[in-house]
């Protein structure tokens, strides 16, 4: 007889201080082997060129690829965790700790699979997002220097961005995966560069709610989606009042405005592309060619990324 999984309150997250949501347990465990995890993350890791992560080459590396250092930082992880995971120390690590080293590593899909499988886990369940952040996907980032650039999965939550964006709506990097939800920002009141009217706000609201209830169709069984429109619901009355009313609200190509502190309002096209394979997306922020937006943003790409305090936040 099949064993039913039963879910518990998780422990902290190795080598982040955060905690986990739950951990479900099941009748059978993948097999995990801990030096061969270590191996594949080492030889992964040295094979990622510094200017690939956006990062200087240097004269004074002693081993190709990325420090241990500089992709514990790129996936938000603990320099000692990471270590103890390629030294075949640290088990079963959990699919919150591999999301971000397959990004940092620029892991291909099958790549990835592979790295859960190593650790222990089966492939993404049927019914979650596909939240992987492909090479393609970053080379894109990389290339689009010149313009502001956000990735969000279907539950809103920012996965990546580029630099210029960082320095146009504020460097959401310091920031936690649910600080950079824009569903949760914009629900919540959190500070923010984007500046709209009251008719705006409403439209935004309305389909906001509208890409929620749809994500929630579409992935029924995605737990950290479910546990975004339960919290929101809670701690945001508006959006409890859309969500009773089962909105739906395409989204429609829209015109954005950033007060930046120091070059003023910047008016940007908004447009939203869906990447094959994935369950992202990519918002490009462009400004009309020749216009005083354009100039605009060309100086803040000379002034370069700036953080101005904890008023700046994306949504």
């Amino acid at each position: 007889m099949r064993r039913r999984a039963a879910a518990d309150n998780g422990p902290p997250l190795p080598g982040t201080g955060r905690a986990t949501l739950a951990v479900v347990r099941r009748g059978i465990m993948e097999h995990v082997d801990a030096k061969e995890l270590g191996a594949t993350l080492r030889t992964w890791r040295e094979r990622v060129a510094p200017a690939e992560a956006g990062l200087p080459s240097g004269a004074q590396r002693r081993t190709p690829g990325l420090r241990r250092e500089e992709v514990a930082h790129l996936a938000g992880l603990s320099v000692d965790y990471l270590a103890r995971l390629e030294q075949g120390r640290a088990r079963n690590p959990s699919p919150s700790v591999l999301e971000p080293l397959a990004r940092a590593l620029r892991l291909t899909d099958d790549e990835r699979e592979h790295l859960f499988r190593l650790a222990g886990h089966g492939g993404p369940e049927r019914g979650t997002m596909r939240r992987h952040l492909t090479p393609s996907i970053q080379r894109i980032l990389d290339r689009l220097a010149d313009t502001p650039v956000l990735v969000v999965d279907a539950a809103l939550e920012v996965v990546a961005w580029n630099p210029l964006f960082a320095a146009v709506a504020g460097d959401p990097s310091g920031r936690t995966p649910r600080e950079r939800n824009v569903a949760w920002g914009l629900f919540t009141g959190a500070p923010s560069r984007f500046s709209r009217d009251v008719a705006e706000r409403a439209r935004i609201e309305e389909e906001t709610a509208a890409d929620l209830r749809e994500a929630a169709g579409r992935y029924p069984d995605d737990p950290r989606l479910a546990e975004l429109i339960a919290d929101l619901r809670a701690a945001s009355p508006r959006f409890e009042a859309l969500w009773q009313e089962r909105p739906v609200a395409p989204r429609q190509a829209s015109r954005k405005t950033v007060v930046h502190p120091e070059a003023g309002p910047i008016t940007f096209d908004c447009d939203a592309l869906e990447v094959n394979g994935t369950d992202l997306r990519l918002v490009i922020y462009t400004a009309v060619p020749g216009s005083p937006d354009e100039a605009a943003l060309a100086l803040v790409g000379a002034l370069g990324l700036q953080t101005f305090g904890d008023a700046a936040h994306t949504r």
